[in-house]
């Protein structure tokens, strides 16, 4: 990893990298999901032997109950534990998340209240590329479930026995071996063989994430996942611990970006060694190995206010603060998840902590939180008003409608006077 000051040339060098706007991946999605919409299955099968290699006459599109149930014989116990450990915490997190019915008078006669109901049927999208990321069936399948979805249709197109397994123990039937663009458009509009679905849920690779965006008209989706995002401050600390928390998510993807953002310039050396070392151990075929080289950086702040004030104008993915108590959260404005504390590893939050890790990247941050169960519900006000609410009303009602020029609307009032 590099080791660079922050100057302001630097922080807009690295903001400006993630606002380039693929137009070549937004113009293969568009004419994908273009083709799925006008052909359907057809095309859905097409893109997907294409693309993935996918032979649907030979493995079928969906995975068969038969296929779950062996799924779930075939791991190890450790990891139907490890499983339900990560199901159990999401969901206790889920649970208090979903937003709650509530009533109140506003004035006399004037009843205001809300009522909460499940979107009710929901797409999940897990990447199966390299790396079949059954944590995110998890992360989205779960909060679904608390919010009361009625229907969960998984997509994913390599699901391995692990991803099967814990689709089973969510009691989920419902999974195509389906991926990319094509599957993000067979969800969005529906196919003879998939479902439209009201809400779309999961990260992806960047013609996911494209698509995603492209359908937003037609389809709700979650946020806009795109490459990984792990910015670490500190001055001080464990150089090999803080060097594995920026490995771990430098290992999402070759465009994946790992930052450590210090006032120490004997840190930034501990830990840019310890990231070579620790690089030497993995796998050469490790997305890490192009990360760290294209998108990893070591900046060495002038001071604690500048390395805070760079992270929020960043509003990075996952933001670890090794060295810090709680009151260091006073000066953080935009993140999508917090670690505090040294033992509070990156990888935890990514699967057992019950904190979600479907996460605003690119700067949404500034915008939106992560994913919770407040997403997967509808939030619907309820207004009862009586004869006296009515009196109270109505007189102010026809003055401000007499104001926008609307005499339809004052006389929806005058008729009941």
């Amino acid at each position: 990893m590099r080791i660079l000051r922050l100057t302001g040339a630097v922080e807009k060098r690295l903001l400006a990298a993630r606002e380039r706007q693929d137009v070549q991946t937004e113009k293969v999605a568009a004419k994908i999901i273009a083709d799925v919409r006008r052909r359907g299955d057809t095309a859905l099968c097409s893109w997907t032997k294409k693309l993935d290699g996918i032979n649907f006459s030979r493995s079928g599109m969906w995975v068969s109950p038969r296929e779950i149930e062996e799924a779930q014989k075939s791991v190890s116990a450790d990891f139907l534990r490890a499983v339900k450990h990560a199901i159990a915490n999401v969901r206790k997190v889920a649970e208090k998340q979903l937003p709650r019915s509530w009533s109140m008078e506003v004035e006399t006669g004037v009843s205001v209240g809300q009522m909460v109901r499940p979107i009710e049927t929901i797409g999940c999208y897990i990447p199966g590329g390299k790396s079949t990321l059954l944590s995110t069936l998890i992360m989205t399948a779960v909060p679904a479930q608390v919010a009361g979805a009625k229907r969960i249709v998984v997509v994913c197109s390599r699901p391995n026995h692990e991803l099967l397994a814990a689709a089973g123990i969510l009691g989920l039937s419902e999974v195509a071996r389906i991926g990319g663009a094509q599957a993000v458009a067979a969800l969005a509009y529906g196919t003879k063989a998939i479902p439209r679905v009201d809400k779309l849920f999961g990260p992806g690779n960047r013609f996911v994430t494209a698509a995603k965006q492209l359908v937003t008209r037609d389809c709700a989706i979650d946020l806009p996942a795109g490459p990984t995002e792990a910015i670490v401050i500190a001055s001080k600390g464990n150089p090999a611990w803080i060097a594995a928390d920026l490995l771990a998510q430098a290992e999402h993807a070759p465009d994946a970006a790992s930052i450590l953002v210090t006032t120490s310039a004997r840190l930034a050396r501990a830990v840019q060694h310890e990231v070579a070392a620790q690089l030497e151990k993995l796998p050469h075929t490790n997305p890490a190995n192009v990360s760290l080289k294209t998108a990893g950086v070591i900046l060495l702040a002038a001071s604690g206010d500048a390395a805070f004030n760079f992270v929020n104008r960043f509003a990075p993915e996952h933001l670890s603060l090794p060295q810090s108590k709680t009151a260091a959260l006073k000066k953080i404005a935009a993140a999508g998840t917090v670690f505090v504390g040294p033992w509070a590893a990156q990888a935890l939050g990514d699967y057992t902590s019950g904190s979600n890790h479907v996460l605003p990247t690119g700067g949404w941050a500034r915008r939106r939180g992560g994913l919770s169960a407040a997403d997967f519900v509808k939030c619907i006000s309820v207004q009862t008003i009586g004869r006296n609410g009515f009196k109270r009303l109505a007189g102010d009602v026809r003055v401000l409608a007499r104001a926008e020029n609307l005499p339809a609307h004052e006389n929806a009032v005058a008729v009941r006077e």
